[in-house]
């Protein structure tokens, strides 16, 4: 099925969308609505490079007073490195605007399931998962740590030595990690599957409960060039063996949704989620009660919004971001 030009609305199998091409209908789009969330990779940027025309669009949204917010699934960076890179290629934006996967996760872990700060966190991660976990008060392990451990062939006796394994962790912390080592893993598969891991996690325990968070399922995500696998990929095999099922955090679970719209600030009725993603960031809009929109920059496709099994249907299609350039 092909699309039509300008804003007559298109049927896909599981429901209509338009596909904006005209710039009267863009500038309708944006008179509507007064708060924009922004998905990151393949939106914003991709492969670490500004995508063409984002900067100016960004800045004619602020000139007409539009509310902006980052909203992205990318645990391998804190706010505070995302910022940088907002800085890096001209975008302003503040820390309050800047919702990751990575602060949403420490987020729920203090004040949704209340560990206690004395308990640990093992970190299957990089930098910005810890940096986040450490601001809100945790101690983390593994992550970024040197591995000390080395297990030749099938011989795990180096992991059972006393003090290897540290039984005051209280929550196992999954996101992506492009330094995931065998060792990681079998450590983190032992704290998820100790004697009452299910059970509550106790300020002043040792051993007992332990929490299985993850920060996304995207189970890819973009770069410049190619698709790469992303943290879901990273859990998943732990989730197997563990026969443990994690609380997912990121777009489009409910915690990030919460994360979002907990003080009541944003009118949803007003309020338009952009994204490339149809399983996440269109699902994510939908779920939070939002308009979305869909961009083709990153990983979905048209064809895909026609899918049998698409997971999500956008309210609007777009090229790319920079089709919103047009704007005066």
């Amino acid at each position: 099925m092909t699309t039509t030009s300008g804003a007559t609305a298109t049927k896909a199998p599981r429901g209509s969308y338009t596909f904006l091409r005209e710039a009267a209908d863009i500038e309708q789009l944006v008179d509507r609505y007064d708060n924009f969330l922004f998905d990151c990779d393949g939106v914003i940027w991709s492969g670490g490079v500004a995508l063409p025309g984002v900067v100016s669009v960004l800045n004619k949204l602020r000139a007409r007073g539009k509310h902006i917010l980052f909203v992205t699934n990318n645990a391998s960076k804190s706010r505070r490195i995302l910022l940088d890179m907002f800085k890096r290629f001209g975008i302003d934006a503040t820390l309050e605007e800047v919702y990751s996967s990575a602060f949403a996760t420490a987020l729920y872990i203090k004040n949704v399931l209340h560990m206690p700060t004395d308990r640990k966190v093992f970190v299957m991660g990089m930098q910005g998962l810890e940096e986040e976990l450490q601001l809100a008060g945790y101690t983390t392990l593994g992550g970024t740590a040197p591995e000390t451990v080395k297990i030749e062939g099938t011989d795990f006796a180096p992991l059972l030595v006393d003090g290897e394994l540290d039984h005051s962790v209280g929550a196992v912390v999954c996101g992506i990690d492009t330094s995931l080592t065998y060792v990681k893993m079998a450590r983190a598969f032992r704290y998820l599957v100790r004697p009452g891991a299910t059970g509550e996690v106790r300020a002043g325990e040792v051993g007992g409960g332990c929490h299985f968070v993850c920060t996304n399922s995207d189970a890819t995500f973009p770069s410049k060039e190619y698709t790469w696998p992303g943290a879901g990929a990273v859990w998943a095999g732990l989730r197997e063996a563990a026969r443990r099922e994690p609380v997912l955090i990121g777009k489009p679970n409910q915690p990030m949704i919460d994360t979002i719209f907990a003080d009541g600030s944003l009118n949803r009725a007003r309020t338009i989620m952009v994204g490339d993603r149809l399983n996440t960031d269109i699902a994510f809009g939908q779920r939070g009660g939002v308009d979305t929109l869909l961009v083709l920059t990153g990983i979905a496709s048209e064809e895909d919004v026609h899918a049998e099994d698409a997971p999500a249907v956008p309210t609007y299609i777009v090229n790319g971001l920079g089709d919103l350039d047009v704007l005066p």
